[in-house]
């Protein structure tokens, strides 16, 4: 398979869960975290409402997931992709596990922490900064995101 193809599958996986959750009355986001071959290892969406646990975002309950299935803390083969530009404790999380790339698709520039906000992996004390590719199928993820809140209003 090609890189474009894992590409496709993780992101379409991750926009599925995410409207998903929405209809769950969730926040739509999701994550997909892959292995070094591309597979996808885990999946997460938005439990916050569910769960009544503010710090239960895709990207943490993902990472959780998957380095338990692995045994092990550190994720740095690993890459994650999500529907919408990570939190500061969503990016914080990201750098502790040491995820080697991340993949989004919306930007945040409320609550962003990767390229809005406090911009958590250029600080010196951030000890691993993954790869960023960001803008993969963002339009959907925004119209989703629009959409759901449009909805709650």
């Amino acid at each position: 398979m090609t890189a474009g193809h894992y590409q496709d599958k993780a992101m379409a996986e991750a926009l599925e869960l995410a409207g998903q959750a929405a209809l769950a009355g969730e926040v739509p986001v999701a994550a997909v975290i892959t292995g070094p071959d591309g597979e996808i290892l885990g999946t997460g969406a938005n439990r916050v409402e569910r769960d009544k646990d503010p710090t239960a975002h895709a990207e943490i309950l993902v990472i959780r997931d998957v380095a338990a299935r692995l045994g092990s803390a550190r994720l740095s083969e690993c890459d994650i992709w999500v529907t919408l530009e990570p939190c500061p404790m969503c990016a914080g999380a990201i750098s502790q596990a040491r995820l080697r790339r991340l993949y989004y698709a919306a930007e945040d520039p409320k609550s962003g922490g990767v390229d809005h906000g406090p911009r958590v992996f250029s600080h010196s004390t951030c000890h691993h900064k993954p790869e960023i590719y960001s803008g993969i199928r963002a339009e959907e993820s925004a119209l989703l995101l629009r959409d759901f809140f449009r909805k709650r209003r």
